[in-house]
């Protein structure tokens, strides 16, 4: 079977370009991203894993093998463990604390597209949950990279979102991303039929529509 992720890209081209060339990725990339957009973007983004943690954490509950209940825990350890930290600390440079990115109302952004997820998970198998998540989960890694790339080491030593581009293209979260997409394509090695296939690619382009909107928010609000 093909990749299936890439299927998925290309059947929601339009949706997957406008949400990995948006521009908060592109003001990012160059510098140009002012900081309070910044600032409001971590804050949710914060709000926003914490509901991705209870995603994987379903992951386990709907999990019928051993595997899938490693991989979903390995998920929700990097999220528990590695990318709330990068949060924490850079929003402490800002004096925020950990319980005041707990205690931040979500926009509605947020509450969006953390509850479509969830609720593909919960009303759906794990192939409709992954799929729901492989946009924020697989792209992250694609946009660090693809950063990372365009400005190189010694730009990028100097980037005012240095850490943040750092963190997604480096070594352990591409590893995070690369099991991503191995494990989508397994869970579609035993459940994926060409008549399933477009109801997962409307719900990969959702996601990659949310996603968009959970950029623009930042910029906006």
């Amino acid at each position: 079977m093909s990749d299936v992720f890439e299927r998925l890209k290309s059947a929601a081209q339009e949706d997957w370009d406008a949400y990995v060339n948006h521009m908060f990725v592109f003001r990012m990339g160059i510098g140009a991203l002012p900081q309070a957009a910044f600032q409001r973007y971590l804050v949710q983004d914060y709000l926003f894993l914490i509901q991705f943690a209870r995603a994987n954490a379903l992951a386990i509950y709907k999990s019928r093998t051993l595997a899938d209940m490693r991989r979903a825990k390995a998920a929700l350890s990097a999220i528990l463990d590695v990318e709330l930290n990068l949060h924490i600390r850079l929003s402490e440079r800002w004096g925020l604390s950990s319980g005041d990115l707990e205690q931040a109302r979500e926009e509605p952004a947020t509450t969006a597209y953390t509850r479509f997820v969830l609720d593909c998970g919960a009303s759906g198998d794990l192939l409709d949950l992954h799929t729901a998540l492989a946009p924020c989960v697989i792209g992250y890694g694609e946009i660090g990279a693809r950063l990372a790339d365009s400005l190189g080491p010694a730009h990028l030593a100097e980037h005012p979102y240095r850490e943040w581009i750092e963190e997604y293209a480096g070594p352990a979260y591409q590893e995070v991303a690369a099991a991503a997409r191995l494990h989508l394509n397994a869970l579609a090695e035993r459940a994926l039929t060409e008549r399933r296939f477009g109801e997962l690619a409307g719900l990969f382009g959702e996601a990659c529509r949310l996603e968009a909107d959970f950029w623009q928010m930042s910029l906006t609000i």
